[in-house]
């Protein structure tokens, strides 16, 4: 396994000073939310016996940025949840996008964010094989923000083709591969994510690959988590397992318990570095309400201390997705007055490892740096200096003659600022 440890060092003067807010953001397929079907009706899956689990899952959660999969294509029913699940007890700031279907699916994606800090520039689809692949640009919006001084965020909301034949996965290839195209030529240097319900059951699939390992490098996208592997049913890959929160059906659910990872959000290289203004908050990402302990199990059995107990009820009974959350930060432009960045802006993915450490770091000058890799009692196993060209840069680290364990990677640049990250050695 290859695993990279990505550091981030912006050591630039600039001429304006930066302030940060941090954007929550969520995706939920909500299981037919508003469709009456002959399987998801008014006996299994009513907005009256919905709402309240959202409710408390958004209120815990406290989305910026909310996007979903599986919600009826009436507006009324995308208004009805604005104002009965967002805009409640008091708050008010929450808006939607609009809604401009071209595939014709019952189902379909919407995207919903926090006013106060965030502003819809435009929208439009990116494919419409068997469903929409939906486009929202939204830029950071903030009353001490210059005109002008902003940043742009991209959620591209996929929900690809389910099933587990071959066609069902060439469907979903075509679905991507449409996608990538156009996300290459309107947004291939952006602060883009793509997220969705994308229904795979192996990072090897094609339209995984698509994602990842696209034709043109500057629009390829990175999993936060670097949790990439043949998912289905696999005890591993437990952690990030989020379908199905029930082990039986109810008709409407999917049974089978947590065995499967359908839903992302994964992010560009912009994200990841945070060249223009915004950035991935290391470890932010999660599943919620998965904590490892569920593989083919529901989300409240065994007993989850992941959240609080009124939490995991309601996403057992929600849906049988559990939403994918991460957090980015974002940089406001506050004044003109000579200023430097903060100097370590940090990355990890994926880990564990076993034999290789690429570290994969970006420079804004040339200048000398130091790699350390230290064991847990602080005593430098190895130790190597590097030139650090501007831009963006690797260096391969072997651990093959490591024994299993933790150690510590760190990366001192040539001011004495030093970042540390936790590695774990497998075998």
């Amino acid at each position: 396994m290859k695993i990279y440890l990505i550091f981030l060092f912006s050591l630039l003067f600039t001429a304006r000073i930066f302030a940060q807010d941090t954007i929550s953001v969520m995706h939920y397929n909500l299981l037919y939310y508003g469709e009456i079907t002959g399987f998801c009706n008014n006996s299994n899956n009513s907005l009256s016996m919905k709402d309240p689990h959202l409710r408390t899952i958004l209120n815990y959660v406290k989305p910026d940025i909310f996007t979903v999969n599986e919600i009826s294509s009436s507006t009324a029913i995308h208004q009805h949840l604005l104002d009965e699940n967002l805009n409640t007890g008091g708050v008010g700031h929450y808006r939607k996008a609009g809604f401009n279907p071209v595939a014709g699916s019952n189902i379909v994606n919407m995207l919903y964010y926090d006013s106060r800090k965030l502003r819809l520039k435009k929208q439009s689809v990116a494919q419409s094989y068997i469903r929409d692949v939906d486009v929202y640009e939204l830029y950071y919006y903030s009353n001490d923000l210059a005109q002008g001084d902003t940043a742009f965020i991209v959620c591209v909301v996929g929900h690809l083709k389910a099933g587990n034949s071959d066609s069902d996965a060439g469907a979903r290839k075509v679905m991507a591969e449409n996608t990538m195209k156009y996300i290459e030529q309107r947004y291939k240097h952006e602060n883009v994510l793509f997220m969705g319900d994308f229904n795979l059951y192996s990072g090897n699939e094609a339209a995984f690959q698509q994602m990842i390992n696209f034709s043109n490098a500057d629009t390829r996208f990175i999993d936060p988590i670097g949790q990439i592997g043949d998912w289905n049913n696999n005890s591993f890959y437990a952690s990030v397992h989020t379908q199905s929160t029930n082990t039986s059906s109810n008709d409407c659910k999917s049974g089978g318990g947590l065995d499967d990872r359908f839903d992302f959000i994964l992010i560009s290289d912009e994200v990841r570095f945070g060249t223009r203004n915004v950035r991935y908050v290391q470890q932010s990402y999660q599943a919620v309400g998965q904590d490892g302990n569920r593989f083919n199990s529901t989300v409240v059995s065994p007993a989850n201390s992941s959240v609080p107990p009124n939490v995991a009820t309601a996403l057992f009974n929600m849906s049988d997705h559990l939403p994918v959350t991460l957090k980015i930060r974002v940089d406001k432009v506050l004044s003109t007055n000579d200023y430097p960045l903060n100097p370590f802006m940090v990355s990890l993915s994926p880990n564990p490892a076993s034999a290789m450490v690429q570290l994969m770091f970006y420079s804004a000058r040339h200048q000398p740096m130091q790699i350390s890799l230290l064991n847990t009692s602080g005593l430098t196993l190895y130790k190597k200096q590097v030139n650090a060209q501007t831009g963006r840069q690797t260096i391969d680290l072997n651990l093959g003659d490591l024994i299993p364990g933790l150690y510590f990677v760190r990366l001192t640049d040539a001011d004495g600022n030093h970042e540390q990250l936790k590695l774990v050695k497998t075998n």
